[in-house]
């Protein structure tokens, strides 16, 4: 079977399309034949050596992935035909791949493969991040930096599916353009959104801010912030990691949160689809819709990953392997 490994932690250039032999399900798990793979800003760190996680090479990238359960366990509650989305910490991208139900999720048929690997891992953490560290509520409204991306226009969409009001911050009006496209109720430019959002919030401020992006933009966030609002620190794909003048937190009764989802909910058994179950509502309703930005063929992944490492995605990156 073909597969995406890491030969080399050079980046997406020590990336090569392998054959490898399928995989057997060991006792338990679940033997999924896939037919999409996302690419994710995690998969790009992993090529390159930079990710918490430091697998030694070779290994197989892959975080998020969707296709068709070729055989599982009658306890797992999945049975050979069903259409599923999955995730793990990587090894996804490969013809077949076998793993823990806890890792595997329904796929409702509204749902593409395309649009089920564009699911798992950022929606769910933006499920994580809004539900169990920013404790949202309806009503309130959300600033989302980076909101064009992945995990941009996933927390757009959970955040509107939790009945708040989303303003987006990116960077360019094409990013704009699929922030609104996503559902996001306004769309503001990086450079100066501090007194866009002053004059869209009457003055107020938003409660809630989920930051991907990290940089130099931490202090204004801080700034938009509302009286007990909370800033929800998710990454940094602006590469530098900034500091936190701890009065600001003081001055306004304000908090800054990590959202570390994948340490926590890997380890919890059941938390994960407990997780998927409070978005499937929202799937159904149509308010989830993942935006797929380019689709790849299996064989040009270096491009994909390219394409993250320069900035050039909107929505998720995806892989089709049939």
């Amino acid at each position: 079977m073909r597969a995406v490994q890491v030969v080399r932690l050079e980046g997406p250039a020590g990336v090569d399309i392998v054959d490898l032999p399928e995989p057997a399900a060991a006792e338990g798990q679940v033997l999924v034949e896939v037919h999409a793979v996302g690419m994710s800003f995690p998969d790009l760190l992993l090529s390159a050596g930079q990710y918490q996680l430091k697998p030694e090479t070779p290994f197989c990238l892959g975080v998020d992935f969707a296709g068709v359960v070729r055989e599982a366990p009658e306890a797992s509650g999945f049975s050979a035909g069903d259409r599923v989305a999955c995730v793990l910490p990587y090894g996804g991208a490969a013809d077949v791949v076998a793993l823990d139900p806890e890792n595997v999720f329904p796929l409702p048929e509204t749902m593409s493969f395309a649009q089920g690997a564009a699911l798992p891992m950022n929606y769910l953490t933006a499920q994580f991040a809004l539900e169990t560290r920013g404790n949202l509520q309806r009503g309130e409204t959300v600033l989302v930096h980076g909101a064009a991306g992945g995990v941009g226009t996933a927390s757009i969409q959970v955040a509107r599916g939790y009945g708040a009001r989303v303003i987006a911050v990116v960077s360019t009006e094409e990013k704009a353009q699929v922030a609104r496209d996503a559902g996001a109720n306004h769309a503001l430019l990086v450079e100066g959104f501090l007194p866009a959002v002053k004059e869209l919030t009457d003055g107020h401020g938003v409660d809630v801010v989920v930051d991907v992006v990290g940089g130099d933009l931490m202090t204004d966030s801080l700034r938009a912030l509302a009286p007990l609002g909370r800033l929800l620190v998710v990454g940094f794909t602006a590469g530098a990691i900034p500091e936190v003048r701890v009065n600001r937190l003081l001055l306004n009764n304000i908090d800054v949160r990590g959202v570390g989802w994948g340490a926590y909910a890997m380890v919890r058994h059941g938390f994960m689809r407990r997780q998927w179950d409070a978005l499937v509502p929202m799937m159904d309703s149509g308010v989830i819709a993942p935006p797929v930005g380019a689709t790849y063929p299996l064989e040009d992944v270096r491009s994909a990953l390219t394409d993250l490492a320069e900035r050039r995605a909107t929505g998720k990156l995806v892989l089709a392997l049939r």
